[in-house]
């Protein structure tokens, strides 16, 4: 089973940037689809990126595209998210995720099995 760690979140103002951290431990993140999702008061969990095990990324392309990346230290099994331009609404605690199998494709929240304990990110105006 895969245990995922995140860690980098905190309070940045608006314009500002942080890098999430998600370690890995009990599987290899070069062989899965590493989504990130978040979650803010009373909504729902929703996806904000993920780097597939091939390699490409995809994105929730009307709230982050072209201001968060997402790349993979194979050497640490630590997969990053990069998040420039904050804005008052990428306000959420931050989960990383991936499927129970490797080599999969997932296409939605449902499809991951395996989730970090979350970090908290918060952007003030």
């Amino acid at each position: 089973q895969v245990q995922l760690v995140e860690s980098g979140g905190g309070l940045v103002q608006a314009g500002g940037s942080l890098r999430l951290s998600c370690a890995a431990s009990g599987g290899t993140l070069s062989r899965y689809t590493v989504g990130w999702f978040r979650q803010a008061p009373g909504k729902e969990r929703e996806f904000v990126i993920a780097l597939t095990w091939s390699g490409r990324t995809t994105y929730n392309a009307d709230s982050v595209k072209g201001r968060f990346t997402i790349s993979r230290d194979n050497a640490k099994n630590t997969v990053y998210l990069q998040m420039n331009s904050l804005k008052p609404e990428d306000t959420a605690v931050y989960y990383c995720a991936v499927p129970a199998a490797a080599y999969a494709s997932p296409n939605g929240v449902n499809d991951y099995d395996y989730w970090g304990q979350g970090t908290q990110v918060t952007v003030s105006s």
